[in-house]
């Protein structure tokens, strides 16, 4: 479901958030639904800033990291492929605090060869933390490639879990 009426001709609008893990840009659409949430991206050229128009992504992000949402109840419109669509939806589904492999998500998707593809899409997610992409894992239980860097993969993993004081290992080294 699509977000609140505004019609494609309209610009996208967009705002910055506040959160513990650095300022995230939110993007909406001409119809107010989240085409991009990112730690790391400049709004699109056609971008109009209207703060006002994210407030309802910034009171789900401010919930999140209170601890009392796990799951963000959003009009989402990321572009892709209808397979970088297949695996977000896929992304979606899995719970807070848990992790799944990308050849768990490629045997989901019916074909377990896809792990490398699955791989690509889950690095071209739109959308962070909304979609989340931190929860995707190596076969081996190690932090792979984050869009973030994996010192911020570590710490959304870290949060999900409640393990805030812990020290993450990363390849022998700890974050």
């Amino acid at each position: 479901m699509r977000g609140r009426p505004g019609g494609p001709d309209l610009k996208h609008r967009y705002g910055v958030i506040a959160t513990r893990f650095g300022e995230a840009l939110a993007v909406l659409d001409g119809d107010g639904a989240l085409c991009r949430l990112s730690v790391d991206v400049a709004p699109p050229a056609d971008a109009v800033r209207d703060d006002a128009a994210v407030a309802h992504v910034a009171r789900q992000l401010a919930e999140y990291e209170a601890g009392e949402r796990r799951r963000f109840d959003l009009a989402l419109a990321p572009h892709g492929s209808p397979f970088q669509q297949r695996v977000w939806a896929l992304l979606r589904e899995i719970p807070f605090g848990r992790t799944r492999t990308y050849g768990e998500l490629a045997a989901a998707l019916g074909d377990p060869g896809l792990s490398r593809a699955v791989g690509r899409a889950n690095a071209t997610n739109p959308i962070w933390l909304v979609v989340p992409c931190h929860r995707v894992i190596g076969a081996d239980g190690s932090l792979t490639g984050y869009a973030g860097g994996l010192a911020l993969k570590a710490a959304l993993l870290r949060f999900e879990t409640g393990r805030f004081a812990e020290p993450l290992s990363l390849f022998g080294g700890m974050i």
